[in-house]
């Protein structure tokens, strides 16, 4: 566990000293057990983000091409977590590891950088959830990209960002079939993240960006 304690200090000075990051609702953080935390994305500030305002130390499943070069043993030593998007299974099983050990995953259920709605979600963080027996915490981010900048890019220095935690939700439902009930924790973690999101944007007045970098990144 000493990989996210030392990444959270580093991803702190990134929310406060390079960026001006507002956080909200750290306090519905469960401080013990599993959680998942499930996090809108949309550009490559936003793992280092969540970690940084995270009131837990986090393993953050993160795409297997960031793990090349000096980066990747940055964030091997962070303890975060490699994923093959073409075979993602065993990212997921080191992850639901670490919740049965009553630790915090942090996985960004879109799957790749886009405009950050949630309307579209993989079933990772539902798996992670039913699997690990964990509650789920919505996160909205905000502010990291605007209309027109690059997914690729990084906002301006100082510039206010937003990060906002929900209240966790338990997805699990009894009786039902395995993949029945991550087809469930499913629907209710995109529904958790879209509220979220929609009331963040609301309170604070930043915007998510209105394009879609998809077709080019």
């Amino acid at each position: 566990m000493h990989g996210p304690r030392w990444s959270r200090w580093v991803g702190r000075f990134l929310a406060r000293v390079v960026w001006d990051t507002h956080v909200t609702g750290a306090e519905r953080v469960p401080r013990t057990g599993a959680v998942v935390f499930a996090a809108n994305h949309v550009t490559l500030l936003d793992g280092p983000l969540l970690a940084g305002t995270s009131p837990r130390g986090l393993h953050i499943l993160v795409k297997a091409e960031m793990f090349r070069g000096p980066l990747g043993a940055v964030l091997r030593a962070a303890g975060q977590i490699p994923v093959d998007r073409t075979m993602a299974r065993a990212a997921l099983q080191s992850a639901v590891g670490v919740l049965r050990r009553g630790g915090a995953v942090g996985i960004f259920p879109e799957g790749t950088r886009g405009r950050g709605t949630a309307e579209q979600l993989r079933a990772g963080a539902a798996w992670l959830a039913v699997n690990g027996e964990a509650r789920v915490v919505p996160v909205a981010i905000l502010g990291t990209r605007r209309t027109g900048e690059s997914a690729r890019g990084l906002p301006t220095l100082r510039r206010d960002l937003v990060v906002e935690f929900g209240h966790p939700v338990d997805v699990r439902t009894e009786g039902l079939s395995r993949r029945a009930a991550v087809d469930h924790a499913a629907l209710v973690i995109r529904d958790a993240m879209s509220e979220l999101l929609a009331s963040a944007q609301a309170r604070t007045g930043v915007r998510l960006p209105e394009d879609d970098p998809r077709a080019t990144v």
